[in-house]
């Protein structure tokens, strides 16, 4: 949710270590997926065809920058892609499987 009326809301009044930065790169990924799930409400809430493919791209920029500061998670904190990259491994085994195999 948008904090207006006070430009340095988000200002952090010191340097973060890497440990809180990496949990602030996991609440900016969150707000991003959480502007994805809105712009798409709107869109299907219209009827302007208009309007519905203004929001499908801005929603599709939003699922580029959550990409980036996946990324950017990721240099700092390598365990982090480890995990991802299981979970991606674990559901690929299932499609393989037809999801016949249970998750462990």
């Amino acid at each position: 949710m948008a904090l207006l009326g006070n430009p340095f809301v988000a200002n952090v009044p010191r340097q973060m270590s890497d440990q809180e930065l990496v949990q602030a790169l996991r609440v900016d990924i969150a707000g991003e997926l959480e502007a994805i799930i809105t712009y798409e409400a709107h869109a299907m809430a219209t009827t302007d065809e208009r309007v519905r493919m203004v929001l499908q791209r801005i929603a599709d920029e939003e699922r580029t920058h959550v990409g980036e500061l996946q990324q950017v998670l990721f240099m700092l904190s390598p365990n982090e892609a480890n995990y991802t990259e299981k979970g991606k491994q674990a559901i690929q085994q299932q499609q393989n499987q037809n999801f016949q195999i249970p998750l462990q």
